[in-house]
Order: structure tokens, then C-alpha cells, then sequence
């Protein structure tokens, strides 16, 4: 009931802020700002979708779009079913940075019928931070025409 009022919220917002954009009178178009600045989420939305997509792969425990914050269930690789892992991704900012996008990882391994936490390679979320800019500097481009 709390997702659908917040998307209730956001939608509006959005389309308060969309009547808006024709009013020319001294201010600033809401057309006349970059593209990745104009959104109805808090962060940048590139990133945020480029986020979304990288993580598809694993179901989605939470989600906040303002505070640019993706939190996933445990996911367990059907190969190596005595493993789990845990993602958190979150956006620091507005614009398509390098340090805009932070991935924590979480790992647990089944021993004795009992998920523990274990280590995690460094290199994992820094692979994934990879990844995420990598597809928004792709979906920027895409959106771009070229």
C-alpha cells in the first residue's frame, strides 16, 4: 500500500511538473534542462535505470528512486546452490559520474543447514559499478540518437 502511494505521489508530481514545462515567462523550461536532470526520481536516471537492469537478473527486495537506493533478495546461483549473494547499489548524485554509483555486496555460504557470511572480493562490486556505468553511458547515448 506504501509503493502504490508513492507511485501515486511520483506520478503526479511528475505530471504537475510536466503542465509546467510550457510556462516561459523569465524562468527556466523545464526543456531547456539536461536531459538527465529531468526526471521524476531523485537521482540520475540513467544510472538508475542502467541499475535496475544489471540487477534484473536477481529479485528486487527494495526500491527508493529518491534516495537512489536498490536493494536486492538473496540470490542463490542454481550452480552453486550453497552460496547466496546480496546487492545494494545506491546513487549518489544527479549527474553520470564514475563515483556516483556505490554496490555493496553481501555473500553467505550454506554450512550445517545455516547461511554464514563470508568474504567478499573487492573487485565484485567494483566489476558491478563497472557494468552499471557502462550500460547508462550506453542508455545516454541510445537516447541521444547515436
Amino acid at each position: 500500500m506504501i509503493r502504490v502511494s508513492r507511485l501515486a505521489t511520483v506520478l503526479a508530481l511528475g505530471l504537475a511538473l510536466a503542465g509546467c514545462a510550457h510556462h516561459k515567462k523569465g524562468k527556466m523550461s523545464v526543456a531547456k534542462l539536461a536531459p538527465p536532470l529531468v526526471t521524476t526520481i531523485g537521482t540520475n536516471a540513467y544510472l538508475w535505470r542502467a541499475a535496475l537492469d544489471t540487477l534484473s537478473f536477481m529479485s528486487i527486495a527494495q526500491t527508493d528512486s529518491n534516495g537512489g537506493v536498490i536493494i536486492t533478495n538473496w540470490y542463490v546461483n542454481p550452480s552453486v546452490p550453497t552460496e547466496r549473494m546480496k546487492v545494494s547499489v545506491t546513487i549518489l548524485d544527479q549527474e553520470l559520474r564514475a563515483d556516483a554509483v556505490r554496490v555493496g555486496v553481501a555473500r553467505q555460504i550454506l554450512q550445517g543447514g545455516v547461511w554464514n557470511d563470508t568474504s567478499v572480493q573487492a573487485s565484485t562490486g567494483q566489476k558491478l559499478e563497472e557494468i552499471i556505468l557502462q550500460k547508462a553511458r550506453d542508455i545516454r547515448r541510445n537516447a541521444a540518437g547515436g
